[in-house]
């Protein structure tokens, strides 16, 4: 097992625990960059997954960090995404001035309903939050001038610089570069005063008001933060999908974006990312598991030759077909997950990395909960 001894307060201040570290990182960098000619059938799929990585970001830094559950951040990517949408193609502003500019208004409407959410907390912040979210649906179906209602807008493919990226493989890069820079803006922030005021409210806030952090401005700071990280996806989101429609951003894709920080791992940057592949490629593997059930019925039934077993497997089917069956796996994953592993796959990395570190001397009750007294006591 390695020990990591400092020696100097500048090893504090770098990005990278040390230099094995570093270079798994830069290895991974280089992987990301062969991707395009690796495994081109599922680019498209692969730049989601980076898409759904910004999202990811956003609400751990607000759910993960600072301890405030949210489902409204749907909201917030449909007012990113309309906003990019106004700006290139009915102003006629430049790419690059409409990303700040929908940006700059995704989180000022954070301020907006971070204001307001100040007093509250657990259970009534997510109904606040749920509440915000199907107003500013409503406001997508009814603001034609803008979003065009119901008839929804297509989208334009990406020109920044008079370089179109049209492309799959272009867009892959342009994806990866702002989840790079999210990244790194997200670690420096947590590493900050800020991030760690942040870290402090979500303990006990008791505690960290006694000790001298306002509350309020730091809380109002999560909801503006965590909504233009989100906002910057929601631009991405936009040419990605090529049509903006009101329905898409619905209360499902902000439980899917729950689920995602959950499954991936509360209270890491990892996890988010962990998240985001699992949330984007599970409805790829259940669309395959409906096309594959023809399938295992026909052998099945041959195999066995008896009504049954018949039956059975026709019942089989139709469960599988059913149109609201991928909410209700998300539902149960979500379920299973807080049961059975609330660290999340990120826990679950961790655990297995000190198994094989430690082996033949790895303790089951080493990762076992203990007793907390205070809410400040939480193990995270």
């Amino acid at each position: 097992m390695r020990f990591l001894f400092k020696t100097t307060y500048a090893q504090d201040l770098t990005l990278f625990t040390d230099g094995v570290q570093r270079n798994w990182y830069v290895a991974l960098l280089v992987a990301l960059a062969l991707i395009p000619w690796l495994v081109p059938a599922y680019l498209v799929d692969i730049s989601l997954v980076l898409i759904y990585g910004l999202c990811g970001l956003s609400l751990m830094a607000l759910a993960g960090y600072t301890g405030l559950v949210s489902l409204g951040h749907a909201a917030f990517l449909g007012i990113g995404a309309y906003a990019h949408v106004y700006f290139t193609q009915d102003l006629g502003l430049p790419w690059i001035v409409s990303v700040a500019l929908a940006v700059a208004l995704t989180a000022a409407t954070g301020v907006l309903v971070g204001l307001p959410a100040l007093r509250m907390t657990g259970v009534y912040l997510t109904i606040a939050t749920l509440a915000f979210a199907l107003i500013i649906q409503e406001v997508f179906t009814r603001w034609d001038h803008v979003t065009h209602g119901l008839k929804g807008r297509p989208v334009d493919k990406p020109i920044i610089f008079g370089v179109s990226f049209a492309s799959d493989t272009a867009f892959y890069f342009l994806c990866l570069v702002f989840l790079i820079a999210g990244l790194w803006i997200t670690r420096n922030l947590l590493r900050s005063p800020t991030g760690r005021a942040w870290i402090a409210i979500r303990d006990s806030e008791i505690a960290a008001q006694s000790m001298g952090v306002n509350l309020a401005a730091y809380k109002t700071m999560a909801f503006s933060y965590s909504a233009a990280v989100m906002g910057l996806a929601g631009v991405l989101f936009a040419h990605k999908i090529g049509f903006l429609a009101p329905d898409i951003f619905s209360v499902l894709l902000s439980i899917q974006f729950l689920l995602m920080v959950v499954v991936g791992g509360l209270g890491s940057l990892h996890g988010a990312l962990f998240g985001a592949v699992f949330v984007a490629f599970l409805p790829v593997v259940i669309s395959q598991a409906r096309d594959s059930v023809p399938a295992w019925v026909g052998s099945a039934t041959a195999l066995l030759g008896h009504d049954l077993s018949s039956a059975a497997f026709r019942a089989a089917d139709r469960f599988v077909k059913q149109p609201g069956l991928e909410p209700g796996i998300f539902g149960l994953i979500l379920v299973l997950f807080i049961l059975f592993e609330p660290l999340g796959i990120y826990g679950r990395w961790v655990k297995l990395k000190v198994y094989f570190s430690t082996f033949p001397l790895y303790k089951q009750a080493t990762f076992k909960r203990q007793r907390a007294y205070m809410r400040s006591e939480r193990l995270r």
